[in-house]
């Protein structure tokens, strides 16, 4: 047997490693870091320099925000039209990209135990991507990359279900748990028979009930945000006069490569210029279009996405926040109430209320069969969701437990499952 093994939570916002002492049956340590990739060529070299999490953002603030800077990376995993990306003189794929993340918190958990580890429990939401063929090659990708950071024993576990496995530790009686995993890409849903006498039994599938997933997360309320309430300060509804004299809206495809992170790192910047450009001539020069420029020229993006999650964390636990992004020539104050942000996002939070009907439906639960509700992943606490699931399986049902870290440490104890 190995003394330790790693449990990897490879998240779309944030990502966790998770150390198990297999011989004492217990967590010695866990390392998070942010899901974020910066990039650095310094001039008279051909040597491109990456930094990963908190070191990422420390590099690309030191450089003026100047730079090739990344985040939810992993939402390119199922992309079939995603090959490569270059990055100044290198080209990066998919799997290269996951692996400097991967790597990044293997040598940090390999450094505090002082030797290599190679044998890994790496999480996977239930659906990388509807399509099947898609959700094949999001795996094939991220298991070529812990392969490429250096990992050779890789064993994948669903993330919903390495949940239910660090809840179930708490637990001193049965339950029949429905464990809702709210991440930054996913929304994952497991209903498995939980129980401190189960722990040990090994092969678990017996206790499974359901499990499913939808492609709307913390990224999706992010982008939401930034649609609804942003955008127009960056032109959208303007007018412009066609060669014919007419007025027609600015093509909304400005807007729509500036609302998620996906877009935003792998979009062609040259292409967007030009066409902001244009507009902003055909438009008699307004202002909006030319922040629009300024935001995608200085490389903004990172930072008015942080807001945006700033303003979304205050909301959990507030009933107003105050929106507030200045850079540059850019400035932009908001008062933002959780009426205003609730109907932002409510079209996904509707979509996760029907897929929960359905996947309940589907799999012949009644919502009174349910004991508890165990919430976890980074974007669980905001308000509108836990209000649905209040509605729908009771208050008095709610638990929660580390919302970072639960999958990768409950990814290590399914090294006993």
């Amino acid at each position: 047997m190995k003394k330790y093994i790693y449990g990897v939570d490879f998240g779309t916002t944030n990502s966790a490693l998770s150390i198990l002492d297999t011989e004492n049956n217990k967590i010695v340590k866990t390392f998070t870091e942010s899901s974020i990739l910066f990039f650095i060529q310094p001039k008279d070299t051909s040597e491109v320099y990456s930094y990963v999490g908190q070191p990422a953002i420390d590099a690309y603030l030191e450089n003026g925000m100047s730079g090739r800077f990344m985040k939810s990376v992993k939402r390119i995993l199922p992309r079939t039209s995603f090959t490569d990306t270059r990055v100044y003189s290198q080209k990066f794929t998919a799997p290269d990209l996951v692996a400097l993340i991967l790597k990044y918190l293997k040598d940090k958990a390999d450094v505090f135990l002082g030797e290599e580890i190679s044998e890994i429990i790496l999480g996977r939401p239930v659906f990388f991507d509807e399509d099947p063929a898609k959700d094949q090659l999001a795996q094939e990708r991220l298991e070529k990359a812990a392969k490429k950071a250096g990992f050779n024993n890789i064993t994948f576990q669903m993330e919903p279900i390495a949940a239910a496995f660090a809840y179930e530790r708490t637990l001193a009686g049965n339950e029949t748990v429905l464990v809702a995993d709210i991440g930054g890409g996913t929304s994952d849903f497991t209903v498995m028979n939980l129980g401190p006498g189960k722990f040990s039994s090994g092969n678990r599938m017996g206790d499974m009930v359901a499990q499913g997933g939808i492609y709307i997360g913390g990224d999706s309320f992010d982008s939401a945000f930034m649609y609804h309430a942003l955008t127009p300060h960056f032109g959208k509804n303007l007018l412009y006069q066609s060669g014919s004299g007419k007025l027609l809206d600015v093509p909304g495809i400005l807007f729509d490569n500036i609302t998620s992170w996906e877009k935003m790192n792998f979009h062609n910047t040259h292409k967007l210029i030009r066409e902001i450009e244009k507009y902003y001539i055909f438009t008699g020069r307004r202002r909006e279009l030319l922040d629009l420029k300024v935001l995608i020229e200085k490389n903004l993006g990172y930072s008015l996405f942080r807001a945006i999650e700033a303003t979304k964390i205050a909301l959990s636990g507030a009933d107003s926040s105050l929106f507030r992004f200045e850079k540059e020539a850019i400035a932009i104050i908001k008062d933002i109430s959780i009426g205003y942000y609730n109907e932002m996002i409510g079209v996904n939070i509707k979509k996760i209320d029907n897929y929960i009907d359905t996947f309940l439906d589907k799999n012949g639960i009644n919502p009174e069969q349910i004991d508890t509700v165990f919430m976890t992943g980074g974007s669980a606490q905001v308000r509108a969701l836990v209000a649905l699931l209040h509605s729908k399986f009771g208050k008095v049902k709610m638990r929660s437990g580390d919302f970072l870290n639960s999958v990768s440490q409950g990814l290590a104890w399914s090294y006993y499952n």
